[in-house]
């Protein structure tokens, strides 16, 4: 856990005031899944993304998505050579551990099915051949909800495989005047690497092991299934909570309980990561949007009703 914290440590050293987004990006580390970041731009998203690989010693590779873009551009290619008349096949950007997909829902389905792929099985198909990405790969993509022109809303399925979708929200006061006197000087800031592929092998090994009550487990099917069979709820919700949102939530509680030094999942775990967990897997109706509804009070709603026995 010490190492945890170092990690955080040198992380903030480049990226001030987006400590939530810094815990969000680790839970989803930790937990070998992935993350779906929204706002707008200049919050210090692809910065921390950036980081983070510095710290932990994992590659990086950051995508640009935009509606010309080739699934070939993502995934790679086969490339014919007329000297030797032979096919070889060339890698795209996606094999590396920490993909950023910038601008996620600017790409068209096609680029979406092939990342896809990726997000679901861990692997990639290039032709006829099929390749394995590495066990530490995760994609981290972002998208900006105030520009619609170019943009396409991404598939219900793929949006089920993040783990979360954190919101980002602009810097304090104080928090400003820091940015303004860290970034306004030409000076470097340089971070160490703090954790090695087999030092968060053990850490996922270690949050896997976090022991999790039965009435836990009964807590978290009464929330998702609220969504589901609840009259007022459903009235509002076009689609409901997956068992994937179940799953979800468990391993997101975990990850929570070993940041807060504990080696149990309590009930404050899974009520502080519902919202970050859901917020993407619920699709609102036009009944919702015509009241003005968004899906964090939606899922308020859900943690008013369900109470832990």
């Amino acid at each position: 856990m010490e190492r945890i914290n170092r990690v955080i440590n040198e992380i903030s050293k480049k990226v001030i005031g987006q400590d939530k987004l810094i815990r969000d990006l680790l839970i989803c580390l930790l937990s070998k899944w992935h993350i779906l970041l929204e706002w707008a731009p200049w919050l210090a998203k692809t910065l921390s993304v950036a980081t983070l690989s510095e710290v932990t010693s994992l590659n990086f590779n950051r995508i640009q998505f935009t509606p010309d873009l080739l699934p070939s551009d993502l995934v790679g290619n086969r490339i014919y050579h007329p000297d030797t008349k032979e096919f070889s096949t060339k890698k795209g950007p996606i094999f590396s551990n920490l993909v950023l997909a910038d601008e996620i829902n600017r790409a068209p389905s096609k680029v979406q099915s092939a990342l896809l792929e990726a997000m679901a099985e861990k692997q990639v198909t290039i032709w006829d051949e099929t390749f394995k990405l590495d066990k530490h790969f995760m994609v981290l993509a972002t998208q900006n909800p105030l520009e619609q022109d170019g943009t396409y809303s991404l598939p219900e399925a793929q949006l089920d495989r993040f783990l979360l979708k954190s919101i980002i929200d602009y810097p304090s006061e104080v928090e400003e005047i820091e940015i303004m006197k860290k970034y306004s000087i030409d000076q470097v800031v340089k971070v160490n690497k703090i954790l090695k592929k087999t030092d968060l092998d053990i850490l996922q090994n270690e949050i896997s092991n976090i022991h999790i009550d039965e009435n836990i487990y009964i807590y978290v099917k009464n929330l998702i299934f609220c969504s589901r069979n609840d009259k007022e709820i459903k009235e509002y919700l076009l689609y409901w909570a997956s068992p994937r949102a179940s799953i979800a939530l468990i391993k997101v509680a975990k990850a929570n309980a070993f940041l807060e030094w504990r080696d149990f999942v309590i009930p404050e775990d899974i009520k502080t990561m519902f919202k970050w967990v859901l917020r993407h897997r619920i699709i609102l109706n036009y009944e919702s949007i015509a009241d003005w509804l968004t899906p964090d009070m939606i899922i308020d709603k859900i943690l008013d009703k369900v109470e832990i026995k």
